[in-house]
């Protein structure tokens, strides 16, 4: 009767363990999805994002976050002078550059 009761405890010490792991397993399976759909591709966004903010140079063609579309005419540390039209110019902070402009003004 003794080593059945060794037996039954031993068996639940490894039964128990297992049923850890089981709980666990699921926990890191979403997480590891959540980093390859959601947290990865944001983080590469923002390098991406950043390197295009470092080369922002006079005379880039540049949408801000807001939409409105301007060609860079001077850049002092983090403000940018843009011309959005003849005669008119806007500062925005650099930060607020969106993209770079595919469409090139006349």
């Amino acid at each position: 009767m003794i080593t059945e009761a060794f037996a039954a405890g031993a068996g639940a010490a490894t039964g128990g363990s297992q049923s850890i792991l089981m709980n666990v397993a699921p926990l890191a399976a979403m997480f590891l999805i959540f980093y390859f759909i959601l947290i990865r591709p944001q983080a590469k966004k923002q390098k991406e994002l950043q390197r295009m903010l470092e080369s922002l140079k006079p005379g880039n063609s540049v949408v801000t976050s807001g939409g409105i579309h301007g060609t860079i005419v001077k850049i002092k540390d983090d403000i940018i002078t843009l011309q959005v039209a003849e005669n008119v110019r806007i500062k925005v902070n650099k930060g607020a550059i969106g993209a770079l402009s595919l469409a090139q003004e006349a």
